[in-house]
């Protein structure tokens, strides 16, 4: 028996402050919600992947930075001058400003928050 990641799914304050924020950090392009007429959105995250934005107009988010999901791309660098120049404030693991964190196995990784508080880490991991 083999499992894949098909999707992640987040409740979010205002679905279309959400999309936008990932299709602007990320370029993530929206696809059709196939399993159902409501609000939710879906964004393509590649390889048959998924970000599904759930809105919960009502619902307290809370979260710490254990609690996140991880992109990779080989064009790190150039991926953080792109947060930078969107003013988007971000963290090594320790909670430092707008510092790097080199891993143990010498990748390098990046943390920050979407609109509802949600953690984001961004890596060289490819």
């Amino acid at each position: 028996m083999s499992f894949f990641i098909n999707h992640i799914a987040l409740s979010v304050k205002d679905v279309n402050d959400s999309v936008a924020f990932y299709q602007r950090v990320f370029q993530l392009k929206e696809i059709e919600n196939k399993a159902s007429n409501s609000n939710t959105r879906w964004l393509s995250l590649n390889e048959g992947k998924q970000l599904h934005l759930i809105p919960r107009p009502n619902f307290e988010i809370k979260t710490n930075k254990a609690v996140h999901f991880a992109l990779s791309t080989s064009d790190f660098d150039l991926f953080v001058k792109k947060i930078e120049n969107l003013n988007i404030e971000y963290t090594d693991w320790h909670d430092v400003p707008n510092e790097i964190f080199i891993r143990k196995d010498g990748k390098k990784q990046i943390y920050f928050q979407d609109p509802n508080g949600y953690w984001i880490e961004v890596n060289n991991d490819v």
